[in-house]
């Protein structure tokens, strides 16, 4: 079951991927992401996984949307991104980028499939651009 991350949720991010099978933080993954207008829908998605709080992992959506074209409509719409450029998660090899300001909570149950692992100094840059956005 997702439920949205409160203000009071401490999230401390940080960089812990283990070659086991299992979800872990600096891990693209897909799993159900809802729609914000409409939470009861949704799709599957990449998420970056940037933390584990609880039994649960806390991720940012990932998209191959270039949104660097529109920034100014996307900052006053209330959503910021950050490019990570290309990795093995996209076999097509587009740049992506993450949603800074939209944070999921994750059963690791509900991971669908690993996609690849993030490397440090990229999640590093991520955890950088995410400190204002995290409680």
């Amino acid at each position: 079951m997702r439920r949205p991350l409160w203000q009071a949720d401490r999230v401390d991010i940080a960089y812990d991927p283990h070659p086991d099978g299992r979800p872990d933080p600096g891990e693209v993954v897909w799993t159900w992401v809802p729609y914000e207008d409409d939470p009861t829908q949704g799709k599957d998605r990449p998420v970056l996984i940037v933390a584990r709080q609880g039994d649960s992992l806390v991720a940012i959506p990932m998209t191959s949307k270039d949104h660097d074209r529109d920034l100014t409509q996307e900052a006053a719409e209330g959503r910021y991104w950050f490019d990570i450029g290309a990795g093995p998660w996209d076999p097509a090899g587009r740049p992506s980028e993450v949603r800074l300001n939209r944070l999921l909570t994750v059963d690791p149950a509900d991971v669908r499939r690993e996609g690849a692992v993030l490397d440090q100094a990229r999640f590093d840059a991520v955890a950088a651009a995410l400190e204002p956005y995290v409680p």
